[in-house]
């Protein structure tokens, strides 16, 4: 008891083995007359349950609050639980502003992670009102929810930079509404969708690979300029026969965990779209075959059967993708901070920073500083955990 005033409010704290009935049991304890629940917070690691329960008792009188104190001893002594009662007084704490999501990812998730992460915020002023893992494997992903976050933009390099030398990835996204309802996820290809590069997959065709690839590398680290660079390696392709594209298309592969992305986001209600700097030739093939409908990308022109080495119409550049982006938002009816963006390259830049969520997938040192979130594991689906789905939820999707 505080300050000589009667007590409030009474929290309420089990711990022990998890068993069917405790939470009942507690429950059953606390039915008072006058007693509100005011919060409750429960969570069971590896069968260790601790069990917050906060209770109103501005209106108990001070003999029925002692039975009830009673009553939950007995209850923990019968569960071989321990039941803790710590009694307050004055208004509960109102949630406080700037409030936030930080995902934090890692092959193995080191307590340094953590400890470096946690400190950062504490340090800006932040505080962690809650912690629950979404995965164990294969990577361990684990979602703080903060508040009192006083710069979104400044906390997320801060974070970023605590988190990288400890070989963790972490992501910031605003908390509220936005997290739910129906969202766009557009993705870039090369590099992100497909671990290829379908020019250079192209270029080996004409024996070309390692030119056409040296100007890429040099592209997507923002030294060349996109259109540029690209009517260059396109150059390289001419004379090859049409039929390359579906030799290509054979050879293509997909990003572990890309099949799942694509799937669960269907099945959450989102649209997926792709666009890309590559062509319109291989990604549109592939678009439908994960059931995408909306693609965009650069086409190539053909005569007589063969490659001429230039392309049709104006270049997906960089504008060119944040232009996508808006557009196929437009159509969906969607405002921008429903919109997520991944990719990896210099040139999808304007996109992730047009979107309500930008995400570097294994991306250049350029892209990952910029972006709101960086993953730089192998697994593409590791993005269901930035939009706060855990491994069971997406378990239950694949095999619905």
């Amino acid at each position: 008891m505080t300050s000589g005033h009667a007590p409030t409010t009474l929290l309420v704290t089990v711990t022990g083995l998890d068993r069917p009935g405790v939470t009942a049991a507690v429950f059953a304890a606390t039915s008072v007359a006058g007693v509100d629940v005011l919060d409750v917070e429960q969570v069971v690691v590896r069968g260790h349950l601790t069990l917050g329960v906060l209770l109103g008792t501005a209106d108990v009188a001070p003999a029925d609050l002692d039975g009830l104190r009673a009553r939950l001893a007995v209850a923990g002594q019968e569960l071989g639980v321990s039941v803790d009662t710590e009694p307050g007084t004055g208004e509960t704490p109102g949630r406080r502003g700037g409030r936030l999501h930080v995902t934090m990812l890692g092959r193995p998730l080191a307590p340094t992670a953590v400890q470096a992460v946690t400190a950062e915020l504490a340090a800006r002023g932040a505080n962690v009102d809650r912690i629950r893992r979404l995965a164990s494997e294969p990577v361990t992903a684990l979602e703080l929810d903060v508040s009192g976050v006083p710069d979104l933009g400044e906390l997320r390099s801060s974070l970023t930079r605590a988190a990288v030398g400890h070989g963790a990835d972490v992501a910031v996204s605003p908390a509220g509404i936005v997290r739910h309802g129906r969202r766009l996820v557009v993705m870039d290809v090369d590099s992100t969708l497909i671990q290829d590069e379908v020019i250079e997959l192209l270029a080996a065709e004409a024996g070309r690979e390692a030119d056409v690839a040296a100007v890429t590398e040099r592209a997507m680290r923002g030294e060349l300029d996109f259109a540029a660079s690209l009517h260059e390696r396109c150059a390289a392709l001419a004379g090859l026969p049409v039929s390359v594209f579906g030799a290509v298309q054979q050879r293509v592969r997909l990003t572990p965990g890309a099949r799942t992305l694509v799937r669960t986001l269907h099945e959450l209600g989102f649209t997926v779209a792709l666009v890309s700097g590559g062509f319109m030739e291989v990604v549109g093939p592939l678009a439908r075959s994960l059931g995408i409908r909306d693609a965009r990308a650069n086409r190539l022109e053909v005569a007589d059967g063969r490659l001429t080495g230039r392309v049709l119409g104006t270049v997906m550049d960089r504008p060119g993708k944040a232009t996508a982006l808006r557009d196929f938002a437009r159509a969906e009816g969607l405002t921008m901070d429903r919109t997520v963006a991944i990719g990896d390259g210099a040139n999808d830049l304007d996109m992730l920073g047009a979107a309500g969520l930008g995400v570097a997938f294994n991306a250049k040192p350029v892209v990952r500083e910029q972006a709101d979130a960086s993953l730089t594991g192998p697994y593409l689906d590791s993005v269901l955990f930035l939009l706060g789905l855990s491994a069971d939820e997406i378990a239950d999707v694949q095999t619905s």
